[in-house]
């Protein structure tokens, strides 16, 4: 136990003294976190605080190598494993420090994650064997390798995304690395124990300056750093004890951030957006919006997790149904938070689920329908067929009404005009666009098409049909009708043509 007390208190006072120099050094550097839109400070504050709590955790780990309990490596894990387990996490480290003095896309971010989970599991630290003894056991087999690189990328980032006020991704990694231990000596894997206590006691002695009021942040480098660590020492102790108590502690003292992450993707998939989309909607920033203080916020979290945490260390005292009995328990207090304040609402998330479902139908049976009408404008030989295929098009994509201005070679106006029957138009509002239509390749003189299109159902579903006609007029426009000008030419009035048509002294339609 005294290796455990110097692991914390020599990890933590490194933090201590460690923190305020690179705090200097990032207003020195100008490395700093800026207020915008999505940020709840207002002062441009250092972003590089992972460097002390890596500094911190490495200091401990070579004291370890050097002292005289070494034999705790031997006794544990091979060397080659604690290596790459160590040498990828810096790896995520320093690209976390680039991403802070530079800025890194985030795709680039998830693939230098990927490459390093994938680098964990070829040193032997995947999730094997998965169950409940006396209950279910399953090996994953060649699954483990996907699983494996699933959760370690997924907590990364959770840790990363959760990063919004002061002290909170730091204080809930304090909380993961805890529970870690309490499992690693529970099971006998003093090594692993020793790792998460000096992490401990690093996050402590750095909370005392990222702790609302924050005085520096983790920034990437350091939330990133803590996800890849805790991930990868959950699976590497759940490797050893054989059973998935291993990976579901951590998992609970994670909730917030990994449920947190999860909805966030839900949200954004519901949304139409792409997943790496900036967003305002984590669970931190509801309680801010709420009118929470930050502190009080942070508090909260911690609460919830060191509940959840608490009521699943459990699971080492229970056997078979009843470890999945205390992890719904533990796994409660976490939903509810997100459940009271908001970020789960099953009823808009169901009715965007119908609206998105409804929009794809739609959109698949307007670009079907709109393959049709581009073949038979391609058939079309002469200026009849093509503006009888034109009409045909626009009550197909549900136009009201469509008015094209053309202009003949001897200066003189062709207007032709075409509308639904007024009993299938009736009491709807129209939405009216103007767009040019080029009439000869190479000639500035075009023509100018009006169409209006009904906008009782979805305005988004209008705008596509609009889109798509016009794409129409570009791709088989005129200027593609080999027969145009001389058809044109044949027809001295637009009553030749045997429809409707504008007034000719009119220089455009109004509905």
């Amino acid at each position: 136990m005294l290796l455990f007390a110097l692991a914390f208190l020599g990890a933590a006072g490194v933090a201590l003294v460690l923190t305020p120099a690179v705090t200097r050094l990032a207003h020195a550097l100008k490395i700093v976190d800026r207020p915008g839109t999505r940020k709840v400070h207002s002062n441009s504050i250092p972003r590089i605080g992972g460097l002390a709590v890596v500094t911190a955790i490495v200091a401990a780990v070579l004291l370890l190598l050097v002292g005289p309990r070494g034999d705790l490596l031997t006794a544990s894990y091979t060397a080659g494993r604690l290596a790459a387990f160590m040498g990828c996490c810096v790896f995520i480290f320093l690209v976390g420090l680039v991403d802070d003095i530079r800025g890194i896309r985030a795709r680039t971010k998830l693939a230098a994650q990927t490459l390093a989970a994938l680098i964990v599991c070829f040193m032997g630290i995947r999730i094997g064997p998965v169950g409940i003894s006396g209950w279910f056991d399953v090996d994953l087999g060649v699954w483990s390798w996907p699983v494996t690189v699933l959760w370690i990328v997924g907590v990364t980032n959770a840790v990363n995304l959760i990063d919004g006020l002061d002290g909170l991704a730091a204080g809930i990694s304090a909380i993961a690395c805890a529970v870690i231990a309490v499992f690693a000596l529970h099971s006998g894997q003093h090594l692993m124990a020793f790792l998460m206590v000096a992490a401990l006691g690093s996050l402590t002695g750095f909370l005392f300056f990222n702790f609302n009021p924050a005085k520096i942040f983790l920034g990437d480098c350091g939330s990133m750093f803590l996800g890849f660590f805790i991930a990868s020492a959950s699976v590497l102790s759940a490797t050893k004890s054989y059973t998935i108590i291993g990976l579901a502690m951590p998992a609970l003292a994670l909730g917030l951030p990994i449920f947190d992450t999860l909805f966030s993707m839900v949200r954004r998939m519901l949304e139409r957006r792409s997943l790496f989309a900036p967003d305002r909607n984590h669970i931190h920033h509801r309680l801010i919006d709420l009118g929470f203080h930050q502190r009080h916020a942070v508090i909260l979290m911690y609460v919830v997790t060191a509940l959840a945490a608490g009521i699943g260390m459990f699971m080492m005292m229970v056997k078979d149904a009843g470890v999945l009995i205390v992890f719904a328990c533990a796994l409660l207090p976490v939903l509810l938070v997100f459940r009271i304040f908001g970020a789960i609402r099953f009823r808009e998330a169901l009715w965007a689920l119908q609206r998105n479902r409804a929009l794809a139908s739609e959109a698949r049976d307007d670009k079907k329908g709109f393959e049709e009408m581009q073949l038979r404008l391609r058939q079309a030989r002469n200026f009849a067929q093509w503006w009888k295929a034109i009409r045909r098009a626009a009550r197909e994509l549900g136009f009201a009404r469509l008015a094209i201005e053309l202009q003949r070679r001897d200066g003189t106006r062709l207007c032709l005009h075409w509308r639904l029957p007024s009993r299938e138009v009736a009491g709807a509002d129209i939405m009216f666009v103007r767009f040019p239509v080029q009439q000869r390749r190479h000639d500035q003189d075009n023509g100018t098409a009006e169409a209006g299109i009904p906008i009782n159902k979805r305005l988004e579903s209008s705008g596509r049909r609009l889109a798509l006609f016009a794409r129409l007029l570009d791709e088989q426009g005129l200027s593609t009708l080999e027969e145009a000008k001389a058809e044109r030419d044949k027809h001295p009035s637009p009553a030749a043509l045997g429809e409707p048509v504008l007034d000719p002294s009119r220089t455009h339609v109004r509905a």
